[in-house]
């Protein structure tokens, strides 16, 4: 018997898949969430297999699918295309839905049994931006069902919950720093009190960035993602980078603030919580210190004990929805 159930984090700059293995490790797989289509011929095409290039052909077109296809946009000076656009499945984007279920198989595989349960994350609603989130989470189900699986959908603040904050009692904030949005959870013991999410986010400063630069978006996600350290910025590209992060940063810091006065009935927190940070845009040197810097300026209503970047940032809401789903089939 196969097993039970896999994790889908469907991010706007990665998809990751996540299962649990006979011997009960939990395996990984990423792929950029993007594509380009390129004029093709032959000799291309022979090219592409001989590089170990993914691609797909629907109709007449050829399409390069994940990190070959960022990489190969910026060799050709192209914008590369995605099937998300601002954390949902984009209305904009004709090529979206066949791409998406491309780049899901490649990820996730045919399921182990037909029927297998897969937890895939969701973005809560945006309190900044008007989503159609039923559409985009009904998008994700239809592709999962497409490929044999039975689709369970996961808020992603409360995925990395899961995955975070088990040694906490599932209790406290956890923040899902994506491409698209930023995903908001303040929970008590497994229960969210609050959730929500922002449209600010990592795909929000590559396009401030190259506004203020003057370049192309895909040359300002290279210069974020090169390696630099945002509490020592080294030059005027990477200070337009802090400028927005800092910004951004403290937005999110003021809607939880802000969300958790407005709203009646909240948990009172015995003890300081931690907040744990996941997601790509969290990964940059220096955020948890830019993090910190930002929570000190202002008077927040939940006592907070440690700030603290997730173990895999990356991965964990692809593991939080495996382990969501694991802990439901016990």
């Amino acid at each position: 018997m196969g097993q039970l159930v896999k994790g889908l984090d469907v991010g706007t700059m990665n998809l990751v898949g996540a299962e649990q293995s006979a011997d009960g490790k939990i395996k990984m797989k990423l792929i950029r969430h993007t594509f380009l289509d390129i004029d093709v011929n032959t000799f291309t095409k022979n090219m592409l297999k001989k590089q170990k290039v993914q691609y797909a052909e629907l109709g007449n077109k050829v399409y390069v699918l994940g990190d070959s296809a960022f990489e190969l946009a910026n060799i050709m000076n192209k914008t590369v295309r995605r099937p998300m656009q601002d954390g949902v499945i984009s209305p904009n984007e004709v090529d979206a839905l066949p791409i998406f279920g491309l780049l899901v198989d490649a990820v996730l595989g045919k399921p182990d049994e037909k029927g297998q349960a897969c937890y895939y994350s969701i973005p809560a609603d945006p309190i900044d931006a008007n989503y159609n989130i039923v559409y985009h989470s009904s998008v994700i189900a239809g592709a999962l069902k497409n490929l044999g699986y039975t689709p369970k959908p996961l808020n992603e603040g409360h995925a990395v919950v899961f995955a975070e904050l088990a040694e906490k009692d599932f209790t406290g904030i956890a923040i899902s720093c994506g491409g698209g949005m930023f995903n908001v959870c303040v929970c008590y013991k497994t229960i969210p009190a609050v959730s929500f999410s922002t449209s600010r986010a990592g795909d929000w400063i590559d396009k401030n960035v190259a506004q203020v630069l003057g370049i192309k978006v895909n040359r300002a996600t290279a210069i974020k993602e090169k390696g630099i350290n945002i509490s020592k910025p080294a030059n005027r590209e990477e200070e337009a980078v802090v400028i927005y992060y800092r910004n951004l940063i403290n937005y999110t810091l003021t809607n939880i603030k802000n969300k958790f006065e407005k709203a009646e009935q909240m948990p009172q927190f015995p003890e300081p919580v931690d907040i744990v940070c996941a997601g790509g845009s969290s990964m940059i040197k220096g955020f948890i210190d830019l993090f910190k810097e930002e929570l000190k300026k202002m008077s927040f209503p939940i006592p907070i004990s440690d700030v603290r970047l997730a173990e895999e940032p990356l991965y964990a809401t692809a593991k939080g929805c495996l382990l969501a789903g694991l802990s439901e089939a016990e």
